[in-house]
Protein backbone atom coordinates (compact mmCIF):
# COMPACT_ATOMS: atom_id res chain seq x y z
CA UNK A 1 0.00 0.00 0.00
CA UNK A 2 1.34 3.33 -1.44
CA UNK A 3 1.94 6.04 2.13
CA UNK A 4 0.14 9.05 1.58
CA UNK A 5 1.09 12.30 2.90
CA UNK A 6 -1.15 14.62 4.97
CA UNK A 7 -2.25 17.69 3.02
CA UNK A 8 -3.60 20.47 4.27
CA UNK A 9 -5.79 23.08 1.78
CA UNK A 10 -8.16 25.77 3.17
CA UNK A 11 -10.56 26.96 1.30
CA UNK A 12 -10.83 30.74 0.58
CA UNK A 13 -14.70 30.24 -0.15
CA UNK A 14 -14.83 31.34 4.03
CA UNK A 15 -12.40 33.73 4.25
CA UNK A 16 -12.99 37.94 4.26
CA UNK A 17 -12.41 39.10 0.82
CA UNK A 18 -11.84 42.45 2.22
CA UNK A 19 -8.67 40.82 3.66
CA UNK A 20 -7.90 38.24 1.24
CA UNK A 21 -4.25 38.72 0.44
CA UNK A 22 -3.72 38.92 4.56
CA UNK A 23 -5.84 35.38 4.98
CA UNK A 24 -3.90 33.64 2.61
CA UNK A 25 -0.62 34.71 3.39
CA UNK A 26 -1.25 33.80 6.80
CA UNK A 27 -2.85 30.74 5.49
CA UNK A 28 0.90 30.12 4.01
CA UNK A 29 2.71 31.43 6.91
CA UNK A 30 0.65 28.92 9.39
CA UNK A 31 1.89 25.92 7.02
CA UNK A 32 -0.77 24.95 4.63
CA UNK A 33 -0.33 22.51 1.91
CA UNK A 34 -2.15 24.01 -1.20
CA UNK A 35 -4.68 27.18 -1.17
CA UNK A 36 -8.15 25.09 -2.46
CA UNK A 37 -10.26 27.65 -4.82
CA UNK A 38 -13.64 27.22 -5.21
CA UNK A 39 -15.56 28.23 -8.81
CA UNK A 40 -19.15 28.06 -9.11
CA UNK A 41 -21.21 29.57 -11.84
CA UNK A 42 -24.66 29.32 -9.81
CA UNK A 43 -26.19 26.44 -12.73
CA UNK A 44 -24.17 23.59 -11.68
CA UNK A 45 -24.80 25.02 -8.15
CA UNK A 46 -26.70 27.24 -6.78
CA UNK A 47 -23.98 29.52 -5.83
CA UNK A 48 -21.76 32.09 -8.11
CA UNK A 49 -18.62 32.83 -6.18
CA UNK A 50 -15.91 33.94 -8.50
CA UNK A 51 -13.34 32.97 -12.19
CA UNK A 52 -10.36 33.27 -13.03
CA UNK A 53 -9.50 37.09 -12.12
CA UNK A 54 -9.10 36.05 -8.17
CA UNK A 55 -7.12 32.39 -9.39
CA UNK A 56 -4.82 34.74 -10.64
CA UNK A 57 -4.46 37.36 -8.05
CA UNK A 58 -4.16 34.30 -5.46
CA UNK A 59 -1.24 33.27 -7.93
CA UNK A 60 0.18 36.96 -7.19
CA UNK A 61 0.03 36.35 -3.30
CA UNK A 62 0.95 33.21 -2.41
CA UNK A 63 3.69 30.29 -3.56
CA UNK A 64 1.36 27.62 -2.23
CA UNK A 65 -0.17 24.99 -5.38
CA UNK A 66 -3.66 26.39 -6.26
CA UNK A 67 -6.11 23.51 -6.06
CA UNK A 68 -9.08 25.03 -8.25
CA UNK A 69 -12.21 23.39 -7.76
CA UNK A 70 -14.47 23.75 -11.08
CA UNK A 71 -17.93 23.59 -9.85
CA UNK A 72 -19.73 24.93 -13.08
CA UNK A 73 -21.20 23.45 -16.27
CA UNK A 74 -19.03 22.30 -19.28
CA UNK A 75 -15.96 22.85 -17.17
CA UNK A 76 -14.31 21.95 -20.62
CA UNK A 77 -14.25 25.21 -22.23
CA UNK A 78 -13.02 27.40 -19.26
CA UNK A 79 -9.82 24.77 -18.73
CA UNK A 80 -7.63 26.95 -20.55
CA UNK A 81 -8.58 30.29 -18.80
CA UNK A 82 -7.64 28.57 -15.27
CA UNK A 83 -4.55 26.99 -16.26
CA UNK A 84 -3.56 30.39 -17.62
CA UNK A 85 -4.63 31.90 -14.55
CA UNK A 86 -2.23 30.00 -12.49
CA UNK A 87 -4.33 26.76 -11.49
CA UNK A 88 -1.42 23.89 -10.14
CA UNK A 89 -4.39 21.54 -9.86
CA UNK A 90 -7.87 21.44 -11.80
CA UNK A 91 -10.78 19.75 -10.29
CA UNK A 92 -13.75 18.34 -12.65
CA UNK A 93 -17.19 17.11 -11.76
CA UNK A 94 -17.84 13.76 -13.20
CA UNK A 95 -21.76 15.50 -12.82
CA UNK A 96 -20.93 18.34 -14.86
CA UNK A 97 -18.88 16.60 -17.88
CA UNK A 98 -19.97 14.56 -20.65
CA UNK A 99 -16.73 13.55 -22.16
CA UNK A 100 -14.95 13.62 -19.18
CA UNK A 101 -11.82 11.49 -20.12
CA UNK A 102 -11.51 13.87 -23.28
CA UNK A 103 -11.48 17.01 -20.52
CA UNK A 104 -8.99 15.58 -18.12
CA UNK A 105 -6.77 15.20 -21.25
CA UNK A 106 -7.38 18.77 -21.94
CA UNK A 107 -5.97 19.38 -18.68
CA UNK A 108 -2.90 17.61 -18.99
CA UNK A 109 -2.27 18.75 -21.85
CA UNK A 110 -2.07 22.73 -20.30
CA UNK A 111 0.63 21.68 -17.96
CA UNK A 112 -1.90 21.09 -14.85
CA UNK A 113 -2.63 18.49 -12.27
CA UNK A 114 -6.02 16.89 -12.88
CA UNK A 115 -8.75 16.18 -10.09
CA UNK A 116 -12.08 14.35 -10.61
CA UNK A 117 -14.77 15.10 -7.99
CA UNK A 118 -17.71 13.27 -7.31
CA UNK A 119 -21.18 14.89 -5.55
CA UNK A 120 -22.35 13.04 -2.43
CA UNK A 121 -25.32 10.68 -4.18
CA UNK A 122 -22.74 10.02 -6.66
CA UNK A 123 -21.25 6.56 -6.50
CA UNK A 124 -17.46 5.33 -6.00
CA UNK A 125 -18.30 3.41 -9.35
CA UNK A 126 -18.74 6.93 -12.11
CA UNK A 127 -14.67 6.74 -11.41
CA UNK A 128 -13.53 3.48 -11.98
CA UNK A 129 -12.87 3.94 -15.60
CA UNK A 130 -11.21 7.13 -15.33
CA UNK A 131 -9.45 6.86 -11.79
CA UNK A 132 -5.86 5.74 -13.57
CA UNK A 133 -5.80 9.24 -15.44
CA UNK A 134 -5.51 11.26 -12.73
CA UNK A 135 -3.55 12.70 -9.98
CA UNK A 136 -6.76 13.42 -7.27
CA UNK A 137 -10.14 12.22 -6.63
CA UNK A 138 -12.20 14.70 -4.90
CA UNK A 139 -15.64 13.49 -2.52
CA UNK A 140 -17.41 15.90 -1.43
CA UNK A 141 -18.40 15.18 2.04
CA UNK A 142 -21.53 17.99 1.54
CA UNK A 143 -23.69 18.89 -1.12
CA UNK A 144 -21.66 21.43 -3.06
CA UNK A 145 -22.45 25.48 -3.14
CA UNK A 146 -22.55 26.78 0.63
CA UNK A 147 -19.03 27.05 2.80
CA UNK A 148 -19.98 25.89 6.67
CA UNK A 149 -21.82 22.83 6.13
CA UNK A 150 -22.20 19.96 8.54
CA UNK A 151 -20.30 16.73 7.48
CA UNK A 152 -22.47 14.33 5.87
CA UNK A 153 -21.55 11.13 7.83
CA UNK A 154 -21.86 8.54 5.47
CA UNK A 155 -19.10 9.92 3.57
CA UNK A 156 -16.83 8.16 5.80
CA UNK A 157 -17.92 5.08 4.34
CA UNK A 158 -17.48 6.41 0.82
CA UNK A 159 -13.95 7.48 1.17
CA UNK A 160 -13.04 3.80 2.66
CA UNK A 161 -14.45 2.59 -0.23
CA UNK A 162 -12.72 4.87 -2.75
CA UNK A 163 -9.31 4.33 -1.12
CA UNK A 164 -9.76 0.74 -1.63
CA UNK A 165 -10.65 1.35 -6.12
CA UNK A 166 -7.86 3.75 -5.90
CA UNK A 167 -5.42 1.49 -4.19
CA UNK A 168 -6.31 -0.81 -7.03
CA UNK A 169 -6.32 1.29 -10.12
CA UNK A 170 -4.49 4.37 -9.23
CA UNK A 171 -2.51 3.57 -5.97
CA UNK A 172 -0.59 6.47 -6.23
CA UNK A 173 -3.80 9.08 -6.26
CA UNK A 174 -4.04 11.57 -3.64
CA UNK A 175 -8.24 11.00 -2.21
CA UNK A 176 -9.40 14.55 -1.25
CA UNK A 177 -12.14 15.57 0.96
CA UNK A 178 -14.37 18.69 0.84
CA UNK A 179 -16.89 19.89 3.26
CA UNK A 180 -17.24 20.07 7.67
CA UNK A 181 -14.13 18.83 8.18
CA UNK A 182 -12.46 20.20 11.22
CA UNK A 183 -10.54 19.34 14.17
CA UNK A 184 -12.91 16.72 15.78
CA UNK A 185 -13.92 14.98 12.52
CA UNK A 186 -10.18 14.76 10.37
CA UNK A 187 -8.96 12.20 12.19
CA UNK A 188 -12.22 9.98 11.23
CA UNK A 189 -11.39 10.95 7.34
CA UNK A 190 -7.57 10.00 7.66
CA UNK A 191 -8.48 6.76 9.16
CA UNK A 192 -10.89 6.25 6.30
CA UNK A 193 -8.38 7.16 3.62
CA UNK A 194 -8.46 10.61 2.68
CA UNK A 195 -5.05 12.37 2.55
CA UNK A 196 -5.88 15.58 0.97
CA UNK A 197 -8.61 17.72 3.38
CA UNK A 198 -10.04 20.80 2.46
CA UNK A 199 -11.02 22.96 5.63
CA UNK A 200 -12.52 26.46 5.32
CA UNK A 201 -14.39 27.79 8.02
CA UNK A 202 -12.41 25.78 10.37
CA UNK A 203 -9.41 27.66 9.26
CA UNK A 204 -10.98 31.16 8.27
CA UNK A 205 -13.19 32.12 11.19
CA UNK A 206 -12.93 34.75 14.07
CA UNK A 207 -12.50 32.29 17.08
CA UNK A 208 -9.14 31.79 16.68
CA UNK A 209 -6.31 32.84 13.90
CA UNK A 210 -5.85 31.48 10.54
CA UNK A 211 -2.16 29.96 12.68
CA UNK A 212 -3.81 28.69 15.09
CA UNK A 213 -6.68 26.93 13.94
CA UNK A 214 -4.20 25.01 11.20
CA UNK A 215 -2.14 24.29 14.08
CA UNK A 216 -4.83 22.63 16.05
CA UNK A 217 -5.56 21.00 12.87
CA UNK A 218 -2.18 19.44 12.48
CA UNK A 219 -2.03 18.66 15.81
CA UNK A 220 -5.46 16.62 15.63
CA UNK A 221 -4.01 15.05 11.74
CA UNK A 222 -0.99 13.58 14.01
CA UNK A 223 -3.09 12.58 16.96
CA UNK A 224 -4.69 10.04 14.20
CA UNK A 225 -2.03 8.72 13.24
CA UNK A 226 0.10 8.35 16.95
Amino acid sequence: MVAHATKLAPSILTADFGRLQEQIQAAEEGGADLLHLDVMDGRFVPNITFGPLVVEAANRITQLPLDVHLMIEEPERHLDVFAQAGASIITIHVEACVHLHRAVQQVVDLGCQVGVAVNPSTPIESVREIAPFVDQILVMSVNPGFGGQRFIQTMTSKLRRMRKLLDEYNPTCDLEVDGGVGASNIREVLRNGANVIVVGSAVFNADKSVGENLTALRDACSASSA
